[in-house]
């Protein structure tokens, strides 16, 4: 399963039409989960002729040491049980580093999107010097950008990918546990990748990458290269039976309600025993809503919809993106 929310670049105001990064940001929403999906494929077709490959050298090696391991039976029945553990490790280990590479390449391929976007909408066709669009990337596009979070759900693994301040948080036994970190200019990691490529934050209402971006990592934003990277970070975490639900928000509702108070909220039962089916409007201030089963839709619409709602009534000055998924009906 993959799941992703996409957030407006935070700028100082004045500095550019919101429309600009809403055209990011949109394409991202609608060209992620492909993108991810076609590189997902391609590593899962690496991953099986590696271990095919694998597989094919372990038969020999065992056909001419068969003699040798007849003689010792409990040798060969601890290394065979050592072997198998190793395989086992290094099998995942490998399917972390493809999970890995095809997160970072496909948070790259949607980077070089959001920096060509034009919302004349021929995305590559686009000749931006001739482009009469008002938001040609000849004209505003290189300060264009979105945030991005990624979640894929893989067997016992919820690996999630993070670049820019929006955030997800997973509701376990009650507890709000994030997987992602925000990507803010004075977070002293940041700060200091920040001036080693050469660029200065300076505090214009909040820190800021050049007095412009308040976060040190993005889609787009070719102006602000090479100090505002597209280099997602990745965390993997195991599933336990008390996990309940994944949130996956933009900045619009976290600035305003906590990790915990979004947890719970998302966990509010309803009549029936799950949060009941809400309006057809979906969560999320541009009214797009994210695609989910039928079992999980009373309840993640639901939720979602709370969310966005909590955080409008409580002032929310950014764009509110929402995305819950119910981890219990995923068992």
């Amino acid at each position: 399963m993959v799941m992703a929310s996409a957030g407006v670049n935070n700028m100082p105001e004045g500095a550019i039409d919101s429309e600009e990064c809403r055209l990011a940001a949109a394409l991202c929403r609608e060209q992620m989960h492909v993108i991810l999906a076609e590189e997902l494929a391609g590593a899962a077709a690496d991953l099986h002729q590696t271990a095919a490959a694998s597989s094919s050298s372990s038969s020999s090696s065992s056909s001419s040491s068969y003699s040798y391991w007849e003689k010792k039976e409990k040798e060969q029945q601890q290394h065979d049980q050592d072997s198998s553990e190793q395989q086992q490790h290094d099998q995942d280990s490998s399917e972390q580093l493809a999970w890995r590479g095809a997160l970072s390449r496909s948070f790259a391929r949607a980077d070089a999107l959001a920096v060509s976007a034009c919302a004349c909408g021929r995305g590559s066709t686009c000749v931006p010097k001739s482009c009469s669009c008002l938001l040609s990337s000849a004209q505003k596009g290189a300060i264009v950008g979105s945030t991005a979070v990624v979640a894929l759900l893989v067997r016992d693994r919820l690996i999630v990918a993070n670049c820019g301040d929006s955030r997800a948080v997973l509701s376990r036994g009650g507890v709000a546990v994030p997987l992602s970190q925000d990507h803010k200019p004075d977070r002293p990691d940041e700060m200091a990748r920040i001036k080693a490529a050469g660029g200065k934050v300076m505090y214009m209402n909040g820190a800021r990458v050049r007095g412009i971006l308040a976060m040190s990592r993005a889609l787009g934003h070719r102006l602000l290269k090479p100090e505002v990277i597209c280099e997602p970070e990745i965390s993997i975490t195991e599933r336990c039976e008390e996990d309940d639900c994944l949130i996956l928000a933009s900045d619009g509702l976290w600035d305003v309600i906590s990790n915990k108070v979004a947890c719970d909220v998302a966990r509010q039962p309803g009549d029936d025993g799950g949060p009941p089916r809400p309006p057809a409007a979906a969560a999320g201030s541009s009214g797009s809503a994210p695609a989910v089963s039928q079992e999980e839709e009373p309840r993640c619409f639901r939720a979602a919809a709370l969310l966005a709602r909590l955080a409008l009534g409580r002032e929310s000055s950014d764009n509110i993106s929402v995305v819950v998924v119910d981890l219990k009906a995923r068992g």
